[in-house]
């Protein structure tokens, strides 16, 4: 079941489309990586989903409704930005009234629970908070809403690594507890690699590729191969040395002494079948699981991705 989705999503800021027909399909109760170099429009399509710009054209969807102008579904959904705004001299005990308003399902009893992992003073103003504690602060309440679709951008950028992994074992808590869906932008691939189980890739106000990461993960293999046990001259570190693959499509190649590495599409099982069905197969061959960011790279080979790693 699909929980959000934009339909032909358009948005031009004086004639440039930070959006242009983009199509989005996140389904219910998923952890939804969401990267792209800067300026590929992550951000202004977060602020669609909450319901903070109108759409030039298209539509912005959450369970099926429209988003735009609709207390109801809003009542449903927490979007934490990256420049976090607060209410001048406010402190965590006035939003928590303020919260209580606007989100009917506030839970005041999962609150006060959290007071232990997120230890922040609840009656010093918001704006002497550093970044980190800001982001604390927010996810705390955030989280305290119970909402059904959570927004996050850049949602554990300046906290400390003992933060990051409490905030990300609440939020996946949720996720499991409560199916929550919960989109998640960020440049931090090694961190979305644990924790996403779909991911989609922006450009240039479009989505370039959206799968569940398991499905990416299982089309490409990493293989490593030693062609021979005491050494010939293809075990040189010349580039052009490294030997062919036959039948399998080679997205990249590299050499480390006798040590060859393959960038290859297909999953493990038929690329190793593959391998040592060849006339002289090699000495060594093992299959090794790629990085989501090694995915991106040799998936979509002749994009430039300097944003995003």
């Amino acid at each position: 079941m699909t929980m959000i989705e934009t339909k032909a999503l358009t948005k031009r800021f004086d004639g440039f489309a930070a959006l242009a027909e983009m199509e989005l399909h996140v389904p219910k109760g998923c952890v939804y990586g969401l990267v792209g170099p800067n300026g590929a429009g992550k951000t202004t399509l977060i602020r669609h989903l909450a319901g903070v710009y109108q759409p030039d054209s298209g539509i912005v969807l959450i369970d099926g409704v429209p988003v735009w102008e609709n207390q109801k579904i809003k009542e449903r959904i927490v979007h934490i930005p990256d420049d976090l705004y607060f209410m001048p001299s406010s402190t965590i005990n006035d939003l928590v009234g303020y919260y209580k308003y606007l989100y009917p399902r506030f839970d005041t009893e999962r609150f006060e629970k959290l007071k232990t992992a997120f230890p922040l003073d609840l009656k010093k103003r918001l704006n002497r908070f550093s970044k980190g504690m800001q982001k604390q602060a927010a996810l705390w309440l955030a989280l305290c809403c119970t909402p059904d679709v959570m927004l996050l951008d850049e949602p554990v950028d300046g906290l400390d690594p003992v933060a990051r992994r409490i905030v990300w074992s609440l939020i996946l808590r949720d996720v499991a507890e409560r199916g929550t869906t919960v989109l998640i932008s960020s440049h931090n691939l090694r961190e979305l690699d644990g924790i996403s189980d779909h991911i989609g890739i922006m450009r240039d106000g479009k989505l370039i590729l959206e799968r569940a990461l398991a499905d990416l993960q299982g089309d490409v293999t990493k293989l490593q191969v030693v062609f021979s046990k005491t050494g010939t001259d293809a075990d040189t570190d010349a580039p052009g040395d490294v030997m062919q693959l036959p039948g399998l499509e080679i997205l990249h190649t590299s050499k480390n002494g006798r040590l060859a590495e393959y960038i290859v599409r297909g999953n493990a099982d038929s690329v190793l079948s593959a391998v040592h069905a060849m006339d002289e197969p090699p000495y060594i061959a093992d299959a090794v699981p790629l990085t989501l960011e090694e995915i991106f790279i040799y998936e979509l080979g002749g994009v430039n991705y300097d944003g995003l790693i």
